[in-house]
């Protein structure tokens, strides 16, 4: 959730994300720190670079939460969470990866330790993710290969 409301400050998103109102402010932000537009050995040159990767780095990650982009990949994901079983899963902060058999790996955000503790402790963990996981967090998908 850090990360999130890091990313929304950075843009000037107030609550739900907009594509084009996104892409407007992403390309503001681009011109305003692009390294191209500072000389060799302008102090701002580095601090530059760092605000350009993390602008970068923003504007792909709202792009990946963002209602629109949720919307045209529902219909993947739903395949995903109701007929591929739950392979692998970690939990760091409160973020869980959760990666599918059908190759896909997605990212649950503000997911709490008493929440996780609860899922690997159920005896059915699919049936405990598809219950408490998959409709009460916000998600993301991080990687698909297959």
């Amino acid at each position: 959730m850090k990360r999130i409301n890091e990313y929304k400050k950075l843009f000037g998103v107030e609550k739900e994300i907009e594509l084009k109102t996104l892409k407007r402010s992403y390309r503001n932000l681009v011109k305003e720190w692009h390294p191209d537009k500072f000389q060799n050995g302008d102090p701002l040159q580095e601090e530059a670079e760092v605000n350009s990767r993390k602008v970068i780095d923003g504007y792909h990650f709202l792009v990946s939460i963002a209602p629109e982009t949720k919307k045209s990949n529902l219909e993947v994901y739903t395949e995903t969470i109701t007929n591929s079983e739950i392979q692998d899963y970690k939990h760091k902060g409160l973020l869980l990866e959760i990666s599918f058999l059908d190759g896909s790996t997605y990212e649950y955000f503000g997911v709490t330790k008493q929440v996780y503790i609860k899922m690997i402790n159920s005896n059915k963990l699919n049936r405990f993710a598809k219950r408490s996981i998959y409709p009460n967090y916000t998600y993301r998908m991080s990687k698909r290969t297959l």
